[in-house]
């Protein structure tokens, strides 16, 4: 373990020497906030209106909750950096690093977005005040257990990049899958919590990876219960186990094939 958050102290010491990307970054992720809350502004035309369960402030904070996670985020950096070394055949000299490959990426992301995640925690939290006028009804415990699963949600979402830079084994190029994921993502549970989509659809995805990837921070935010708090973290840690899983042997499969084929 002392290897790998070795790793994550270096990736976070290496990040602190791009103070312009996050900056540049928190400009971003303000104009979409701004974008968002006028939509969702316009859409409650009745500010007393209740949608499917959530009047506009409960919305306006799941959607600064959803893309904080989404902004921070970041693993178009993870699914890149797989797929060159696979596709460049860097990966060969790294089977033998005394390192586990999977871990060294979670890792090293994490140390990545450290900084960046908790300095866009306390951003949102101010810009959510001014343009609301208050925070949610939560407590201290309420809001460790809010922030772990959100700091899980985003361990879900760089062990599921990490497993479509790995299909670069058995494609050319993986970023037309990680385009889709994305925008999968951004639909389903980011700019729209799951209980706004249409009754079937909203039941499947309350069963899916939706809700430990951004859909459960963000209700656990708006609307916490300590009921749904525990199932959510459990559907994380499920997913994070069965994801990595999945990893390890695509992984496994895609050095044997490079070995077979000679390099």
């Amino acid at each position: 373990m002392k290897k790998y958050l070795y790793i994550l102290k270096s990736e976070l010491m290496t990040s602190l020497q791009y103070t312009f990307d996050i900056i540049s970054r928190l400009i971003s992720y303000f104009i979409l906030i701004i974008i968002f809350v006028s939509l969702w502004k316009y859409i409650y035309s009745d500010p007393s209106q209740s949608i499917n369960g959530y009047n506009i402030i409960q919305t306006i904070w799941y959607v600064i909750v959803t893309e904080l996670i989404w902004t921070t985020v970041g693993t178009r950096i993870v699914t890149t950096n797989i797929s060159n070394d696979i596709k460049e055949g860097n990966i060969i000299y790294k089977i033998n690093k005394p390192y586990d490959y999977i871990a060294y990426n979670i890792f090293s992301h994490i140390g990545r977005i450290f900084l960046k995640f908790f300095i866009f925690i306390i951003f949102a939290g101010v810009i959510g005040y001014l343009l609301v006028g208050s925070f949610p009804p939560l407590s201290i415990p309420m809001f460790i257990i809010f922030l772990i699963s959100a700091i899980l949600a985003v361990i879900v979402n760089t062990v599921l990049t990490i497993i479509i830079g790995l299909v670069s084994f058995y494609v050319e190029d993986s970023a037309p899958l990680y385009w889709v994921y994305t925008k999968l993502l951004l639909i389903f549970g980011t700019l729209f919590p799951v209980e706004f989509f249409p009754g079937i659809l909203s039941t499947i995805l309350k069963y899916s990876p939706i809700v430990a990837l951004s859909y459960g921070p963000g209700r656990l935010f708006v609307n916490f219960s300590y009921d749904l708090a525990w199932k959510i973290i459990l559907a994380q840690i499920i997913y994070i186990i069965v994801f990595y899983i999945i990893a390890k042997i695509i992984y496994k499969k895609g050095v044997k094939k490079l070995n077979v084929n000679g390099g």
